[in-house]
């Protein structure tokens, strides 16, 4: 399923652009980022529980925000693009290491 990841980490404090930072990889080791603080990831529902986990011991539950939007398999019909696009489908595009 594809799942869409926002968030909102603040930044006020050196700790907040430390946290920004280590969202934001957990992220990539998920996903792609499609915006500054968007990232489309391709998971299975284990996965998608381990990453909130994850994420959760990551933020200041007082400060930060995170989102989760539920695409579903089906995504491609919901997700429409205006601009520039650079992202990948991670459902069909391969990519040789």
């Amino acid at each position: 399923m594809l799942v869409l990841v926002t968030y909102d980490v603040n930044t006020m404090e050196k700790n907040g652009r430390k946290r920004l930072r280590h969202v934001a990889k957990k992220c990539l080791d998920y996903g792609q980022r499609v915006q500054n603080s968007v990232f489309e990831c391709s998971l299975e529902p284990e996965q998608y529980v381990k990453l909130k986990a994850d994420l959760e011991k990551i933020i200041d539950s007082d400060l930060d925000s995170l989102r989760f939007y539920m695409l579903g398999k089906n995504w491609v019909k919901r997700v429409e693009t205006l601009g520039k696009d650079e992202s990948y489908n991670p459902d069909t595009d391969v990519f040789i290491l």
